[in-house]
């Protein structure tokens, strides 16, 4: 059964760090691109990070680049989004996507809400 469960959302005051995880299961991890998209209330869901199914390409949105790191360990079917410098507007439901060709499989989300 194909899963991608993502875990590490929280509460997290201005400028503090958070490092999101999603754990795959039920498919070929290692020939996936991986990438975590946001969705903010109201707003359209957005592409933040992409990386490449060997880990050795990685695409960030203007919004979070120098600030966000996105990683993949293809042992363990994981891959990580650690986020630094954290803005009110980073607050969002964060999703975990697996893309090859034209298949792609989406989690349910974890939640980030960055405040004072």
């Amino acid at each position: 059964q194909l899963q991608l469960v993502e875990s590490g959302g929280g509460l997290v005051q201005p400028g503090g760090s958070l490092t999101l995880s999603c754990a795959a299961s039920g498919f070929t991890f290692s020939t996936y691109a991986m990438r975590w998209y946001r969705q903010a209330s109201g707003k359209e869901r957005e592409l933040v990070a992409s990386i490449s199914s060997t880990g050795g390409t990685a695409i960030y949105a203007e919004s979070v680049k120098g600030r966000f790191t996105i990683s993949r360990d293809n042992v363990k079917n994981m891959v990580y989004l650690q986020m630094n410098s954290l803005k009110p507007e980073d607050t969002a439901v964060y999703y975990c996507n697996a893309l090859r060709e034209v298949m792609m499989y989406w989690g349910k989300g974890t939640l980030v809400t960055v405040s004072s």
